[in-house]
């Protein structure tokens, strides 16, 4: 690996998360007296290994433009998609002409604020020579069964299922180039799938079970657990 090569981060934000039934977006719900995304990015930014964080927000968010963090020097605003996807292709056009197509991406949701640095120096060290790339993601423990309706059709054989977190790590032409190809597919759910679909094989790295996704209103007070424990 050259020393040129930079790494960026990239956190898609524009979602409303529905399933949180609450007044505002999930990524801004207090947790532990700052905001989700502030926890999140001030992860990312302490991390001390990205030339620049770009967060795609909603242009009509009345919420990012009050918090400091996004008046941040190494804080990147562009503007977010519909979709996932959408979000993640407009905060790499942001990068343009900061950004090499050599350089690696990390892209990591803006709903995971227990991300740590131990786990995102694992995530370059293990793939920094990879010609690919790949995710943060853990094997699953449960029973997994395959269901159509409300009746289940078999179980799967969980030695090959593992559930897919993030950071997400891609070459930065790379992925850009497999967003904007599959713009507008369903079936772009993260970065992996992108690459995927091109035929590609991203690796997987082992993260730690704390990462968590906040999605409901129960995740806020296990999210605030695993802040005081780690």
């Amino acid at each position: 690996m050259t020393e040129s090569i930079q790494f960026w981060a990239v956190v898609p934000a524009a979602g409303v998360g529905k399933r949180m039934q609450s007044d505002r977006p999930k990524q801004y719900l207090e947790l532990a007296g700052k905001t989700v995304i502030e926890r999140t990015l001030n992860r990312l930014l302490e991390a001390g290994v990205f030339g620049a964080v770009a967060v795609a927000v909603s242009t009509e968010d009345p919420y990012w433009p009050e918090l400091e963090v996004s008046r941040h020097p190494s804080v990147i605003t562009a503007p977010g998609g519909k979709e996932r996807a959408d979000s993640v292709l407009s905060a790499l056009k942001s990068l343009h002409g900061q950004a090499d197509d050599g350089d690696w991406v990390l892209v990591h949701d803006a709903a995971r604020p227990c991300i740590t640095s131990e786990d995102i120096r694992k995530l370059i060290d293990t793939l920094a020579d990879d010609p690919i790339g790949g995710i943060l993601a853990l094997s699953s423990h449960d029973t997994l069964k395959d269901v159509q309706g409300s009746s289940i059709v078999g179980t799967l054989d969980r030695r090959h299922i593992w559930r897919a977190l993030t950071p997400q790590m891609f070459r930065y032409g790379m992925l850009k180039a497999a967003l904007t190809e599959a713009e507008g597919n369903p079936a772009i759910t993260d970065e992996a799938s992108a690459l995927e679909l091109k035929g590609f094989k991203p690796k997987i790295v082992e993260g730690r079970a704390d990462n968590i996704k906040i999605t409901r209103p129960e995740d806020l007070a296990l999210a605030m657990f695993y802040l005081e424990q780690q």
